[in-house]
């Protein structure tokens, strides 16, 4: 039978949907004319998945929450689909999204994992031996930041912070902030794996006021939520602060080009 374009994948916070995501879009030739399309439904304000994905490969059509149609229209002349479902959802919901169209499951469990709803459901089962096979986290907390700047060296000790289970037990946090350099940065943290640096988007360099590209954090697990929303808050920069560290980073960079 003829592998069906469209794959949906699905799994718990943290078992690494996108990453295998990611993984498949690596081997596209970005200059190819495939169409390829990616979707993660119901992620409300902070598509940090979606945001992550369109910044290093520019060649994907996102879409966002309220575009199921935009979606669904373009599936037919699409060359690959990819529809990411957040652990938060009910599977069903994919059916509703695409009406009976033919579509490959993938489900990514822990390895050690007995009989779940992912196992009845998807067509085709990855093991992680890295994730938890009995994850008890619910707690979902999401806060988008567009606008804001946060001072680099601050949202590194959150980030840490965070690791060290200072806001409680958090197994997963995900966010892209937009730094006070200009850069936006995405960091990654997945409890009981080896943590990753922060990764800089191939975003151009935001050097003139506030930003109004998406930044925000998602949390997910049991925690202080209004210790952690506080601590963001004091990474956030005044605008005297963000027009002060931009005008110099602008006179750095001109100095550069004049060497």
């Amino acid at each position: 039978m003829e592998q069906s374009k469209i794959t949906v994948i699905a799994g718990t916070s943290g078992s690494g949907k996108t990453t295998w995501i990611h993984q498949k879009l690596n081997k596209i030739n970005p200059n190819s004319t495939s169409c390829v399309l990616y979707f993660s439904p119901e992620v409300g304000s902070t598509p940090i998945d979606a945001e992550r994905l369109a910044a290093e490969f520019p060649f994907l059509k996102v879409f966002y929450s309220g575009q199921e149609a935009e979606f669904t229209q373009l599936l037919e002349s699409a060359d690959a689909a990819f529809i990411e479902l957040g652990f938060y959802l009910n599977i069903a919901v994919i059916e509703q999204i695409l009406n009976n169209q033919n579509y490959h499951k993938i489900a990514i469990v822990a390895s050690q994992s007995q009989e779940s709803e992912y196992h009845t459901w998807a067509s085709e089962i990855i093991e992680n031996v890295g994730i938890n096979a009995n994850p008890t986290e619910k707690q979902l907390l999401r806060i988008q930041t567009t606008g804001e700047v946060v001072d680099e060296n601050s949202i590194y000790e959150v980030w840490y912070e965070i690791s060290q289970g200072a806001y409680g037990n958090i197994t997963r946090a995900k966010g892209i902030f937009d730094v006070a350099d200009g850069r936006s940065l995405y960091g990654d943290f997945v409890a009981g794996i080896q943590p990753t640096p922060f990764l800089e988007l191939d975003l151009p360099r935001h050097l003139e006021g506030r930003p109004q590209r998406f930044s925000g954090l998602e949390v997910v697990g049991k925690f202080e939520e209004t210790a952690l929303k506080q601590t963001l808050e004091n990474c956030c920069l005044s605008d005297a602060m963000i027009s002060h560290y931009q005008q110099q980073v602008k006179q750095d960079l001109m100095q550069g080009v004049e060497a």
